[in-house]
C-alpha cells in the first residue's frame, strides 16, 4: 500500500510530514493508516503527526512537526524563534513552541510553553513558520531567565536586522508592564543602551551614559551629492563628531585599509571629525576613552562656536 499522489505533494510542502486529520480528509481510514505504518511508508514522530518514508530528519522538519501537532494556535518561540529571526548567540537546534494555554501532554517530544496573552502584534510568519515576533521573542528570552548578555545580543541583532527598535521595545514594555512577566524589568534596564548593532556599540553607549555625556545618534547614513558615503556607528550632531568602534579583528588587508581611508576622507570632506576606539579601548581603558572623548567633543564645540 502506498500514499496517493496528492498526499505525497502535500507532504512535500510540509517537510515530509502528514497529520492524522490530513490522512482522514484524503479518505485514508485508520486501518489503512496502520497498514502504511506497518509497511514503512509512515512513521509517527509526534502525536497525530507522521513522517513520510525517506523524508530527512532535519531541524525544519522538527519545527513543522510541532506546529502541526499543536494546531493553528501555536508558534515557534523562545530560543527557536530567536534562531529563525537570525538573532546573535541563538541555539540553532532548539525546538520550542508557545501555544494558547491548555492541558500539557507529557508525550510531546519538544519544549512547550503556554500563554493566555495572545496579541496579534506578537506573531509573524518567518521562513514559512508561525513564530513569535522579534520583540515578543526578546521579552520571552528575558522571561525564561536567559543570561543578560544573551538578551543584549538579541536586542542588538534585532535592531541591526530592523526587526525591532528601542522605541518599539519601550512601547511594548508599557503594554506588558504589570502582566506578571518579570522579564519586563530586565528588558527595561537594557533599553537605554540600545540602538547600536553590536555588543561593542552597546558598551560604548553604556560608557557615554554613565559618564554623563550627551547620547549620540546611532547608525547615521551620510551622503554626498546623492551618493552613499558611509553609515557611521555614532554621530554627536551638535559638534559634528563621528565615533567608530572596531572589534578585535578590525580591517587588516590592504584593500580593507584603503576603503577605510577613503571612507574617512570623504567623511572629513563632509565636515565630520572622525575618531575610532577599539574593543580593547572600550573594555579595558574606559577612563581613557571618556577623558579623550570629553576633550575631543570640547575642542569640536569650541570650533563650532568660535
Amino acid at each position: 500500500m502506498r500514499l496517493s499522489g496528492p498526499l505525497t505533494e502535500l507532504a512535500a510542502q510540509q517537510e515530509g510530514l502528514l497529520t492524522s486529520d490530513q490522512l482522514r480528509q484524503a479518505d485514508v481510514t485508520k486501518w489503512m493508516q496502520r497498514r502504511l505504518v506497518l509497511d514503512g511508508w509512515l512513521h509517527r514522530i509526534s502525536p497525530r503527526v507522521y513522517a513520510v518514508k525517506g523524508s530527512p530528519n532535519t531541524h525544519r522538519q522538527r519545527l513543522r512537526a510541532g506546529l502541526l501537532c499543536l494546531g493553528e494556535r501555536s508558534w515557534v518561540s523562545f530560543e527557536a524563534a530567536a534562531a529563525l529571526h537570525g538573532f546573535d548567540r541563538s541555539d540553532r537546534q532548539m525546538v520550542e513552541f508557545t501555544a494558547e494555554r491548555r492541558r500539557r501532554s507529557p508525550m510531546l517530544p519538544f519544549v512547550l510553553h503556554t500563554t493566555t496573552r495572545v496579541d496579534p502584534i506578537d506573531f509573524v510568519v518567518v521562513d514559512g513558520f508561525r513564530a513569535t515576533a522579534a520583540t515578543r521573542t526578546i521579552f520571552d528570552l528575558a522571561l525564561a531567565g536567559a543570561h543578560r548578555q544573551r538578551i543584549e545580543a538579541a536586542i542588538d541583532s534585532a535592531v541591526r536586522l530592523q526587526l525591532s527598535s528601542p522605541e518599539v521595545l519601550q512601547r511594548r514594555l508599557s503594554s506588558l508592564r504589570g502582566s506578571g512577566r518579570w522579564g519586563c524589568r530586565t528588558v527595561e534596564s537594557m533599553i537605554p543602551d540600545s540602538g547600536g548593532h553590536s555588543m561593542l556599540e552597546r558598551r560604548f553607549l553604556e560608557l557615554v551614559r554613565e559618564s554623563g555625556l550627551p547620547r549620540p545618534r546611532t547608525q547615521v547614513v551620510h551622503r554626498l551629492g546623492g551618493r552613499h558615503v558611509a553609515r557611521v556607528d555614532f554621530l554627536f550632531d551638535e559638534v559634528g563628531v563621528v565615533v567608530e568602534v572596531s572589534g578585535r579583528r578590525g580591517h587588516s588587508t590592504p584593500s580593507e585599509r584603503a576603503r577605510d581611508a577613503q571612507r574617512r576622507n570623504e567623511l572629513q570632506d563632509l565636515g565630520r571629525l572622525v575618531y575610532e576606539y577599539t574593543w580593547e579601548d572600550i573594555t579595558e581603558h574606559r577612563h581613557w576613552v571618556v577623558r579623550t572623548l570629553v576633550q575631543r567633543l570640547g575642542a569640536a564645540r569650541h570650533c563650532v562656536t568660535a
